[in-house]
């Protein structure tokens, strides 16, 4: 017969056997998958956050959305109190009805003065007619009376229909210069009145653009969180009121130690694993690397220029696109959720 300790003796061979065998069929496994593989679980989910801000301030109005609930793009989120915008408007309208009527009166000034000119223009060649004429009759009654034909009152008047013929002439030119100078200074005036009318144009868009700020809208479709008004409130020009993660702009920062990243690459496939959702498997694939490492981006950044230091390991943020095959599943992920990345590199 068999004694107890000889069974004993030969169970305790065979069980550390098996251990040896599982324990090296554990090992090649995991030799063989990091040898294809580089993990780490110090990642998470990150996302595109837009903070709304107001551009303009005022009381608010509405509110027409809850915190934590989807938005899309353009929809009108908050609403305020319009008032004072709109007599902006109203005002810069008036002032811009008023340039345009300056712009009519120069106009109509530049049409007169026009027309000025050309009688002006008429009445130089009445004044030159007669001046020739005038001349002709001072030049012939000059002649005779050297010869005694005519008396000297007839060659007098004569004298004196040429001078005032001359004067005419010369205040026909004269009117007529002021005339054009007229004209150029009318046209003057309508262009600074031109002026005018554009620069009270861009008072009526501006004022039209700042009124459009009092609807807030969604810059992006997501979902809204970290709402900061409250129906009634004052709010002023670049305060932040709420944010909107994008629903598109979901993605993991996975932190790999700089040893790590011989073996990594853009376009590199990964398998990623919400600590929330254990279940559940998302594929995605390396899209960039971070410049500098998390260290070196801290508020305060290590500093080894004295020497005395102890070397650790940096890690290097790394950007993960998320493949949105499971739309389902996107909808649960949350910026700030833990996750592992599995990247495999053969």
């Amino acid at each position: 017969m068999t004694t107890p300790a000889k069974k004993k003796n030969k169970v305790l061979p065979i069980v550390l056997g098996v251990l040896v065998i599982l324990g090296a069929i554990f090992g090649i496994n995991e030799y063989l998958y990091s040898s294809k593989h580089v993990d780490t679980d110090d990642a998470q989910i990150d996302g595109d956050i837009s903070p709304v801000v107001a551009r303009v301030g005022g009381y608010v109005k509405d509110i027409n959305f809850e915190e934590n609930t989807k938005v899309s793009q353009d929809q009108v989120l908050v609403t305020l109190d319009d008032r004072d915008y709109k007599i902006k408007l109203e005002q810069a309208e008036a002032g811009q009805v008023g340039a345009n009527a300056n712009v009519g009166v120069s106009q109509a000034q530049i049409a007169a003065t026009s027309a000025n000119t050309s009688t002006a223009k008429a009445n130089i060649e009445a004044a030159k007619v007669k001046l020739n004429l005038a001349q002709k009759d001072f030049d012939r009654y000059a002649n005779l009376v050297k010869d005694g034909a005519v008396t000297q009152q007839a060659f007098d008047q004569a004298k004196a229909q040429k001078e005032t013929a001359q004067a005419a002439y010369t205040a026909a030119v004269d009117q007529y210069n002021a005339a054009v100078k007229q004209v150029g200074t009318t046209q003057s005036q309508l262009s600074v009145t031109n002026s005018g009318v554009t620069q009270h144009q861009s008072d009526v868009d501006f004022a039209k653009l700042q009124l459009s700020y009092t609807q807030i809208k969604a810059p992006t479709t997501g979902i809204v969180s970290k709402k900061n008004i409250q129906k009634g409130q004052l709010v002023q020009a670049g305060q932040s009121l709420f944010s909107i993660v994008n629903d598109n702009g979901v993605y993991v920062t996975a932190n790999f130690k700089e040893t790590q990243l011989e073996k990594l690459h853009s376009g590199l496939p990964v398998k990623i694993t919400v600590d929330a959702y254990p279940d559940q498997e998302i594929d995605g694939e390396v899209y960039n690397f971070s410049p500098i490492t998390g260290a070196k981006g801290s508020l305060l950044p290590p500093d080894n220029a004295t020497g005395n230091f102890v070397k650790v390991v940096q890690r290097v943020p790394v950007k993960i696109k998320i493949k949105a095959n499971d739309k389902a599943m996107l909808e649960k992920l949350r910026p700030g959720m833990s996750v592992k990345v599995s990247v495999a590199i053969k």
